[in-house]
């Protein structure tokens, strides 16, 4: 029987590490996919920045080209894969590919978070569609999961943990007691963190990917310059130690809120409670909360990069739209339909962890009290650690405006009263007050 299956040609831009498993999962997993989907799909041409570089799997010479723009032109090709991260050269190449009249798929988080507003609507002037799974949570399904499944649900919350460096950085210190320097070398050696780590460790890849997430969760754009960012080089053992005595772990957590006054969008070091389910998330990987009014609490968990991980999520997009060649139909575009205010974060209302040393003596504890209730700052919890001449105080706070934590930041430190204020580190519960 004649096979008249149609053959779908992906040109892809990049074969490092998500290119190099993109290739990989569309040859060894060729007939299964072309089974699911009721097409062929085969890589036609591959730019990379270099020939003679080694990669991590064996790409005939004839479909290399060190010129992008080859691909992006050739007119064989369907689909465009972008997998070279930043924004440029590749928003060009995205650009000029949906010009010439094919769809796109991006891994790109840094772009999509910065001009992804651009982008969709260039794919709605030209008819064709753009995914770009991949750009967030590696492996784990959340972006079409926002957009199709959870498409009747007025998403109230979005919490993650989605860089796997940090959280591998902060499980070993929670389980091995090591200093933070101590275990970002792990990490590196371990392969986890780049030589460079600024990006992960200083919060701005989570800040990117939680741009992206909030964008269409809340259907109103976010950008990362809208989100308060914030990294975990502060964090201390004694953080841990002292965030486990009251029944917290300490997470890189990126957190978005849809709130009367506003959308809250915000990256830092939190105190969640132990039986929180992201608690549980450990090492390099990934896990994402959604809470809907009508589905409830969700968690979506996984390996949240790698290149087998990140390319499983940029071939599920590649089939998503190859079907939608066959069909022709077209994946739901930018959902943005609204212009909501995002808030500033000396405006988000939560509660806060926070050590300080003073001189153990009487009358200073009342003093301190003193500067948290003259700035509307009210203490759940606190507990004292007697160090010879010097307390360690360490408490809770009931939720609050950032500003007046700041404001009594500043007081304590004009108090006199207080030798070092150690951390001050925000928590994240069911509870507000």
């Amino acid at each position: 029987m004649k096979d008249n299956r149609k053959s779908i040609k992906v040109g892809l831009i990049g074969c490092g590490t998500v290119g190099s498993g993109v290739y990989r999962i569309l040859e060894e997993n060729a007939e299964v996919i072309s089974r699911r989907t009721g097409c062929d799909i085969k890589v036609r041409r591959v730019a990379v920045r270099d020939l003679s570089d080694p990669r991590y799997v064996e790409v005939p010479a004839e479909q290399l080209t060190t010129e992008a723009m080859e691909v992006v032109r050739d007119p064989e090709v369907d689909i465009v894969a972008e997998v070279i991260g930043g924004v440029e050269p590749a928003r060009t190449f995205i650009l000029e590919a949906m010009a010439c009249g094919k769809h796109v798929v991006s891994a790109n988080k840094e772009l999509m978070s910065t001009h992804g507003g651009e982008i969709l609507s260039a794919a709605e002037e030209a008819g064709v569609d753009v995914a770009y799974e991949a750009s967030v949570g590696g492996a784990i399904p959340i972006l079409l999961p926002l957009k199709y499944s959870l498409a009747g649900n007025a998403v109230g919350s979005i919490l993650g943990i989605v860089n796997g460096t940090t959280n591998y950085i902060l499980t070993r210190m929670s389980e091995e007691g090591l200093a933070f320097s101590e275990a970002l070398r792990k990490a590196q050696e371990r392969g986890y963190a780049e030589a460079d780590p600024g990006a992960d460790v200083e919060g701005r890849d989570a800040a990117a990917k939680l741009a992206i997430l909030a964008s269409m969760a809340f259907n109103s754009r976010v950008t990362l310059e809208d989100v308060y960012c914030e990294g975990i080089a502060a964090i201390t053992p004694d953080d841990i130690r002292f965030g486990r005595d009251l029944g917290y772990v300490i997470k890189l957590l990126a957190v978005a809120k849809e709130e009367p006054d506003g959308i809250s969008v915000r990256v830092h070091p939190t105190m969640i409670p132990m039986d929180h389910p992201l608690a549980a998330v450990k090492d390099e990987n990934n896990a994402i909360f959604v809470s809907g009014d009508a589905a409830g609490e969700l968690m979506f968990y996984g390996k949240g990069a790698g290149s087998l991980p990140a390319a499983s999520a940029v071939v599920g997009d590649i089939i998503t739209i190859s079907r939608n060649i066959l069909s022709g139909g077209r994946m739901v575009g930018c959902t943005c339909f609204y212009r909501k205010p995002v808030k500033d974060m000396a405006d988000v209302v939560c509660r806060y962890f926070m050590i300080f040393d003073a001189p153990d003596r009487p009358g200073v504890l009342a003093r301190i009290a003193g500067v948290f209730g003259e700035n509307g700052v009210s203490i759940k919890s606190v507990i004292q650690h007697g160090t010879g001449s010097e307390a360690r105080i360490v408490l809770i706070t009931h939720a609050v405006p950032e500003k007046s934590i700041r404001r009594t930041v500043k007081g304590l430190e004009e108090l006199g009263a207080v030798n070092r204020i150690a951390s001050v580190i925000r928590v994240e519960d069911r509870e507000r007050d």
